[in-house]
């Protein structure tokens, strides 16, 4: 198969696929919503910048980084998400965790996710937040597939537009 890269976001997106179905925006809100409940925001906002960045999703990296930064998350840290691995100290063994497990989640290439990332997350993660933090990252697979396949446009981009 023969794939012809192009530029996201010389036109504009594709569609707006939010004003064209309503119910499926509220309804990924609500499960976004209920992903979300009792997981730790900080953990939350590590791994929607995460998946978003495997996936490429330039909307939902320009939105997560910004509410991270407004949460007074560091810009060394934030600048180092896709290097986790390779952060030393900088991110917490719970925290790497949860990126581990984000990134297995997110590239199923095996077609499964490894019993060892699966069981380090178990042992920093009580079971109903390790429940919320799967339910999490398939949310913000979700949103990234939604926002990559219309091109969404960034809001960070817009403003520079106006």
């Amino acid at each position: 198969m023969t794939t012809t890269r192009t530029t996201a976001h010389t036109t504009g997106p594709r569609m707006h696929l939010w004003k064209l179905s309503p119910d499926v925006y509220r309804t990924m809100a609500a499960f976004q919503a209920a992903a979300a409940e009792g997981l730790d925001p900080v953990v939350a906002e590590l791994v929607k910048i995460r998946a978003s960045q495997i996936n490429k999703c330039a909307y939902c990296i320009d939105m997560h980084l910004t509410d991270a930064r407004k949460t007074g998350e560091s810009q060394l840290r934030l600048d180092l998400v896709g290097a986790w691995e390779e952060a030393g100290d900088l991110f917490t063994e719970r925290e790497r965790a949860a990126l581990a497990l984000t990134e297995a989640i997110t590239v199923l290439t095996d077609g499964f996710v490894p019993d060892e990332v699966y069981e380090q997350a178990a042992k920093h993660f009580e079971e109903q937040e390790l429940a919320q933090l799967i339910a999490q990252i398939v949310a913000i697979n979700s949103w990234n597939r939604f926002q990559v396949t219309t091109r969404a446009v960034p809001e960070s981009m817009l403003k520079g537009r106006e």
